[in-house]
């Protein structure tokens, strides 16, 4: 039985991700940061399922569960790692806090790479497992090839992974261990959907406010009208079980966001996007 490993299990793509997968006969490991959210996954998923719990920030922690992997894998390879957990933070460069930033960079760049260095041995990297070779996917964004205003910290630990995954599929072939980055446009799962929680109220002062209250807005709309978790699944599946994957997947972008930038000048997108933003500066 092939088995993976998913970050992030607890909810959106992530579980959509292990449902799926179980479905086609996976063994799912799925991280999550509670155990309250192991128990209810557990039930849902039935024998095939193993919750691990860590925060993927957290090194000694994912350690520890790549150590119950490898023990449950027997001696056999891991068929894939899906690096998907994360989390948006949303304001502007001039008044984020550091500490806000590095939280956004650490979930969102540290965690899928002390993931992938401590699993990765298990995809094939360490020579006494027997099997082949297992695949790492790369959950990106749309986000990380294009920057959007006031969602500088997500947008820039997107466009990280992106020249991360490049490497690292450098790397390891090596290892004959595949990168494969999916970057999905906007998806419905509780990352946008916790937006409402987002208190913008400490910039009331700022020139950014009536644009970050317009972003939070928008974040509520992704969370609500974006695509279902499940086409992702799909594709991350599909790539999962593929002989020849393509290195990057972008799935179901704003088709006009998309021509408008293939076409117009970058100065001319900017004065688009910051008048719909209210972000002009004035006459």
């Amino acid at each position: 039985m092939r088995s993976v490993v998913i970050t992030g299990a607890s909810t959106g793509i992530g579980w959509a991700t292990a449902k799926l997968l179980l479905e086609r006969g996976f063994r799912v490991f799925g991280s999550v940061r509670k155990q309250a959210d192991a128990d209810r996954l557990t039930s849902e998923f039935g024998a095939n399922f193993t919750p691990l719990l860590f925060d993927v920030t957290d090194e000694a922690a994912v350690l520890a569960a790549a150590r119950e992997v490898r023990t449950a894998l027997d001696g056999e390879t891991l068929a894939g790692l899906v690096n998907n957990a994360g989390i948006a933070v949303a304001g502007p460069v001039l008044e984020l806090s550091a500490d806000q930033f590095r939280r956004q960079m650490d979930v969102n760049v540290i965690g899928p790479i002390i993931a992938t260095q401590a699993f990765g041995p298990l995809l094939g990297s360490d020579p006494s497992l027997k099997g082949p070779r297992g695949k790492i996917v790369m959950i990106s964004s749309v986000a990380g090839k294009s920057g959007n205003p006031l969602m500088s910290a997500y947008s820039a630990s997107k466009f990280a992974i992106e020249g991360l995954s490049e490497s690292l599929r450098r790397e390891m072939m090596l290892f004959g261990i595949d990168v494969i980055i999916i970057a999905p446009g906007a998806v419905k799962t509780p990352i946008w959907g916790k937006a409402e929680e987002v208190d913008v109220s400490g910039y009331k002062n700022s020139p950014f406010f009536p644009a970050l209250q317009k972003i939070r807005q928008f974040m509520l709309q992704l969370g609500e009208n974006g695509l279902p978790a499940e086409t992702i699944a799909a594709a991350i599946a599909d790539v999962l079980t593929s002989a020849n994957p393509k290195v990057r997947y972008q799935i179901a972008p704003d088709q006009f966001r998309h021509l408008m930038t293939a076409i117009l000048p970058k100065r001319m997108v900017d004065k688009i996007i910051a008048k719909r933003l209210g972000l002009m500066p004035p006459a």
